[in-house]
């Protein structure tokens, strides 16, 4: 009997999920490795890091999503190199393993482009503990205000977002929310007009990517919800309990949520691989590798250009459809047909800036329209709730919303430091371990 090729998914991201998924029925065998036994839903972190949302509520175990999936297999473990010569992975443990065709998407951490003190002091948020831990840390300034009020004027209560993209927009106007309505009820002992969300952009605009008047009314919304925004604004420094900017000006705060940006997993660094713009690995119009077709890259480390020459944004839906892309080619070349250049459809951009207020733009593929304000609020809860493993999940996000409308409140207010994600330290390959492969 003719052994099944062995096809092995770095990463349990949604490039590497619905690689998986794609190569349900094809003969083959599937691995995937993650650090983590579980798929994160990232576009719903800050929900989590604000109250909304309990962390098991936008994560589903990796096991139970293929439960149904006979050719799937999953470990947990850490991808530090690949040996291309012998064609097999190695793991942190200094486990081999072999594979036939090789899926990378180890997605990617946040870019502090060389900012000092970035990496020491600033709070990302791109797992479960990330989100858990500022949730924790949130409520805990406030403990410690309601405890000693003269911290207060230390900036204690002052919470700074740098980048004005959709994660930092959404987490901005999340906080507001949070600080108006749920904390107001629970600390009547502080004056809530206090606690400031500062937000600081380098570039003119927030939400760059998005057309004129849907930026100027995400940005009136901000402003007229409290937000401090600031554009035009570069962050020099960052300290323990302040941010220097390059104007000379310094805020104190001990809170600074850096959403400024993303860069590609470390890992790729190891790899030996061509790289281009943000450390992504130069692919060909398939998503292949030029001179290892077996190998393809996909989402937040793909270094593929559109039709325009540019490289296809971090996001989800460019992740989605580029693991169900990268299946459909893995099963041509098992038949030894060509392979086919991926085509990104375009369904457009949506965030929200909290209660009643969103923007969502449709693409010229799906007529273009454009919504501001509740019905494009009611459009990002849609479309969230589809793409949310699990009915479980689904069910309860959407009970978490329906009661935090109606009662103004968030119920999980816990403070409850996580052990802190071991992303960091799993994202730099592990300089002691030998491997046949220099980066």
């Amino acid at each position: 009997m003719l052994q099944k090729p062995k096809v092995v998914i770095i990463g349990a991201g949604f490039a590497g999920l619905n690689a998986a998924k794609g190569l349900k029925n094809t003969l083959v065998d599937i691995l995937m490795i993650d650090q983590n036994n579980y798929h994160t839903f990232q576009p719903l972190l800050y929900q989590v890091a604000t109250a909304g949302l309990e962390p098991a509520d936008i994560a589903k175990q990796v096991r139970h999503i293929f439960k149904q999936q006979k050719n799937f297999r999953f470990r947990q473990g850490t991808v530090v190199n690949v040996d291309w010569d012998k064609k097999y992975i190695l793991l942190r443990d200094a486990t081999n393993i072999s594979f036939d065709y090789l899926i990378i998407a180890a997605g990617a951490i946040y870019n502090d482009f060389g900012v000092t003190g970035v990496k020491e002091h600033a709070i990302y948020l791109k797992s479960l503990a990330d989100a858990a831990n500022l949730r924790s840390h949130i409520l805990q300034q406030f403990e410690l205000a309601s405890a000693k009020p003269e911290l207060i004027d230390t900036g204690i209560l002052n919470f700074v977002i740098v980048g004005a993209g959709p994660t930092g927009v959404e987490m901005a106007g999340a906080l507001m929310e949070l600080f108006s309505h749920a904390l107001k009820n629970d600390y009547p002992e502080l004056d809530l007009s206090r606690a400031k969300v500062i937000m600081l952009e380098a570039s003119p605009n927030v939400l760059n990517p998005y057309s004129s008047k849907s930026r100027s009314y995400s940005e009136h919304v901000l402003r007229k919800r409290g937000v401090d925004l600031r554009l035009n604004t570069t962050v020099k420094k960052v300290n323990a309990d302040s941010v220097e900017l390059d104007n000379g000006e310094i805020i104190a705060s001990k809170s600074l949520i850096w959403a400024a940006g993303v860069r590609a997993h470390p890992l790729v660094e190891a790899l030996a691989l061509g790289l281009t713009h943000g450390f992504r690995i130069k692919l060909t119009k398939a998503m292949n590798i030029a001179n290892k077709a077996y190998v393809y890259a996909l989402g937040d480390i793909a270094g593929v250009e559109d039709k325009d020459g540019k490289l296809y944004p971090q996001v989800a839906t460019v992740a989605i459809q580029q693991g169900k892309h990268a299946a459909k080619q893995i099963k041509k070349q098992i038949k030894g047909l060509a392979v086919t250049d991926f085509n990104y459809f375009d369904k457009g951009n949506m965030a929200i800036i909290g209660r009643n207020a969103g923007v969502a733009e449709l693409s010229k593929n799906l007529s273009g329209i454009h919504l501001r304000g509740f019905l494009a609020w009611l459009a990002w809860l849609f479309i969230h709730l589809i793409y949310l493993p699990g009915h479980q999940n689904r069910f309860i996000a959407l009970a978490n919303w329906t009661y935090n409308y109606f009662s103004y409140d968030r119920h999980v207010r816990l403070i409850s430091f996580m052990q802190k994600s071991s992303e960091r330290e799993a994202a730099s390959p592990n300089k002691n371990q030998k491997s046949s492969i220099k980066a």
